[in-house]
């Protein structure tokens, strides 16, 4: 499965899905639908997931001529992003992601919904909540994927500041697990994947629903409440 979006490719226990638009791997309605479609696929295999991008860019967030432009489809794109998020928290089989450059807003909070996160060792790359730095209120559902895995500290860092990580001190923050050399950073996803393929798939899910469950209901709240806030923003 490839188009101009994405490219999805199975082999054995793990199926690679990797972001590349050829610019910012946007998070548009259109590239929403194509992880969405791939997720459908994976899952319906039962494969363990790789997420990744393009060398330099996992994503830089929300499509900007989208947001823009307003309106119902600005709206649903917000909500589409956390809608996706909540999805790879509840995902059946592990999902890792393999953070290959910078992941900025929606790309950043994708991380904190990964079961493990692999970043680069190497080059400039930053992990990023800017909204503020652009004149932005973080919707709630922002604010509470992060709650779920950053340190206490680097939340307000993050959200608050809107300070931007390397990937090694992303470690520290939370938005990822460990670093690699960048010409490492493929294997390496894929070797946890494999090493997670030999998880039980029912004892996993069980228990990261359970273990996640507050964060859920939380990110449930949210996500209607910053609905509302949307219409009202782009709609009123």
């Amino acid at each position: 499965m490839s188009d101009s979006r994405l490219t999805y490719e199975e082999d054995g226990a793990v199926a690679t899905i990797a972001l590349d638009d050829g610019r910012a791997n946007a998070l548009s309605p259109a590239m929403q639908a194509d992880i969405g479609a791939a997720l459908d696929r994976a899952a319906a295999a039962g494969l363990v997931v790789v997420l990744t991008g393009r060398p330099g860019r996992f994503s830089g967030g929300f499509d900007l001529g989208v947001m823009g432009a307003g309106g119902q489809d600005a709206a649903d794109m917000v909500i589409g992003g956390f809608e996706l998020a909540r999805r790879l928290l509840t995902f059946p089989r592990p999902v890792v992601i393999g953070c290959c450059g910078h992941a900025v807003a929606m790309g950043a909070f994708l991380l904190t919904a990964a079961d493990a996160r692999i970043g680069i060792s190497d080059g400039s790359h930053r992990i990023q909540a800017n909204e503020v730095a652009i004149g932005m209120t973080l919707p709630r559902s922002a604010i509470e994927v992060c709650r779920g895995v950053l340190a206490p500290a680097a939340l307000r860092r993050a959200l608050d500041l809107a300070t931007p990580f390397s990937h090694t001190e992303a470690v520290g923050a939370g938005f990822l697990d460990a670093v690699v050399p960048e010409d490492e950073l493929a294997a390496r996803a894929r070797e946890e994947a494999e090493r997670l393929a030999g998880l039980d798939a029912t004892a996993h899910l069980n228990t990261k629903l359970l273990a996640r469950a507050g964060l859920l209901e939380a990110l449930d709240v949210a996500i209607e409440a910053d609905r509302a806030d949307l219409v009202a923003l782009f709609l009123g």
